[in-house]
């Protein structure tokens, strides 16, 4: 006997009547008509089952603090960064760990199975490192959390900071960050990327660092993460999140960088709601949407995932922990537009994002973990398009959170009493 069987699923490859069948955990067969008895049995007919979706982005120990000591008034990335650093020395360990596991909560909710958050450093306390390693262990069961250690005053800038990120890591956080960008100077900024880069190969960790997010064109540090990534045999373990300022480049210089970043097999997290939002302030009209240059990235062959970043904090007063959301802004904002470009939007939320962070076990496969979304759509753009309903969210094989369907009663004259979004896509959606 299984212990969950999904019904009739449709597959984000396009698969229809599938069934998947859990045990002990895992994913122990994926194929039509499964006749074996389970404890439990959902039908998904006509809805889609994914695997859980990946924020590969994020800042925990700030999220839902919106207004706390006060608003960002001017909407502006480096007022954000001042406001930050006021409230850090008022908010304790424990107001952090209570926030981000409330947050964690709407994540689970909202089918996040797993997510990589950067917490700051530069606090001699480490109040954030020692509330997100305490969250870290209490969602374990439920959630992959991995953190990134983030130097946010600049890990040259503030003189405390790389003592502070080593420390950090000798209490287990997993991931090596940076902030070249806000070095005091650009080559301050290089000589950050060549320091850190060292730190990680010496202890086989990955890197994610906050790379060029400004509006500037000359902020080119991503062009020293890939030569660094290069020289010290990191590929396939760094990431350059935001780029920003790519989409300020001209277009010969970027002809030489992406082949670059693919020689490198460095990875791209651009975050759609916060680089939209921020980016272009100093612009008058044309105003610059700021989001890097995705579609090119992702068709030079490198792994793009799309991250979220900020819910209700210093620097972003809106968001629900929906990576459905953030695919759609990645969507319009990048005008990826075919069936093809909105179906990987898809991607950006699920699978290239786990594939950034390393998850093991991710997908749909038989042996796979037995962790999924049912969502209410018939397929992966129709779940961007309605922003599905997540009807179910299962973790090792047990349902974890339900959400009723959506379904509207109508009362007008020779029309249906009610309707299904699901049930309203056109006929050929894929």
């Amino acid at each position: 006997m299984f212990d969950l069987i999904l019904k009739n699923a449709t597959l984000p490859d396009g698969r229809t009547g599938i069934d998947i069948a859990c045990h002990n955990g895992t994913i122990a067969a994926v194929e039509p008509n499964i006749t074996a008895q389970a404890q439990e049995v959902i039908d998904a007919t006509g809805y889609l089952v994914s695997p859980p979706f990946v924020d590969p982005h994020f800042h925990m120990d700030a999220t839902l603090s919106l207004g706390t000591p006060r608003m960002n008034t001017s909407g502006t990335l480096l007022e954000g960064i001042a406001l930050w650093g006021e409230l850090k020395p008022i908010q304790s360990v424990d107001d952090i760990v209570t926030r981000a596991l409330r947050y964690c909560d709407l994540a689970v909710s909202m089918g996040i199975g797993a997510i990589r958050s950067h917490v700051d450093v530069c606090d001699d306390a480490l109040t954030g490192v020692q509330a997100l390693l305490e969250v870290r262990k209490k969602v374990a069961p439920y959630l992959d959390l991995q953190l990134v250690a983030f130097p946010q005053d600049g890990v040259l800038r503030d003189p405390t900071a790389m003592e502070n990120l080593i420390r950090a890591l000798d209490m287990g956080v997993d991931v090596v960050g940076g902030i070249p960008h806000f070095e005091r100077t650009m080559a301050d900024g290089a000589e950050s990327v060549r320091q850190l880069c060292e730190i990680a190969e010496k202890r086989g960790l990955m890197v994610d660092m906050h790379c060029d997010e400004s509006d500037d064109p000359h902020s080119r540090h991503i062009e020293t993460l890939a030569s660094e990534t290069q020289r010290l045999g990191l590929q396939g373990r760094v990431a350059g999140s935001h780029l920003t300022s790519m989409h300020s480049m001209d277009n010969y210089y970027v002809s030489k960088l992406i082949p670059l970043m693919v020689e490198a097999q460095v990875h791209a997290i651009p975050n759609p709601l916060i680089n939209i939002m921020l980016q272009g302030r100093h612009d008058t009209y044309p105003k610059r949407r700021g989001q890097t240059r995705v579609p090119e990235l992702r068709d030079a062959g490198i792994t793009v995932g799309f991250g979220s970043d900020c819910v209700m904090d210093p620097w972003y007063s809106l968001g629900r922990a929906d990576m459905l959301d953030v695919a759609m802004m990645g969507l319009h904002v990048g005008q990826l537009s075919s069936r093809a470009d909105m179906a990987w939007c898809f991607e950006a939320v699920t699978q290239n994002s786990a594939a950034i962070m390393g998850l093991q076990g991710y997908g749909l496969d038989k042996g796979c973990d037995a962790n999924m979304v049912l969502l209410q759509a018939q397929d992966p753009i129709e779940a961007i398009r309605l922003r599905a309903t997540r009807l179910a969210v299962i973790r090792k094989g047990k349902v974890i959170a339900r959400t009723a369907p959506q379904l509207t009663e109508l009362a007008l004259p020779d029309r249906p009493s009610g309707l299904n979004p699901a049930d309203y896509a056109p006929q050929q959606s894929s």
